[in-house]
């Protein structure tokens, strides 16, 4: 499996920019079958940064509903890495 397989995208929510604001962590919504070494590895290849810690959740489904109909949201797996000190990945990719 490669790097881009592991990391699918960055999650951008309110929660995951406000801890990415508070220190050096960054989250990714990541493969069912990755695990914290296989995700830190993916991160030092794609973007060259050491990685310090790796937590991951695994974010089940919820029902919603829209009108009459029933349905569920699809359940995934989120990496939240922290990297070493001064090292940051611009997910935005806005130049300052």
């Amino acid at each position: 499996m490669s790097a881009r397989d592991i990391i699918i995208r960055p999650v951008v929510t309110e929660k995951s920019t406000a801890i990415s604001n508070d220190g050096n962590k960054v989250t990714f919504v990541v493969a069912k079958n990755a695990n914290k070494v296989s995700v830190a590895q993916a991160v030092r290849e794609i973007y060259g940064l050491k990685v310090e810690k790796v937590n991951i959740v695994n974010v089940h489904s919820k029902p919603k509903r829209m009108g009459r109909y029933v349905g569920k949201t699809s359940a995934y797996k989120k990496a939240i890495v922290t990297l070493a000190d001064g090292a940051t990945i611009d997910i935005f990719g806005t130049a300052d």
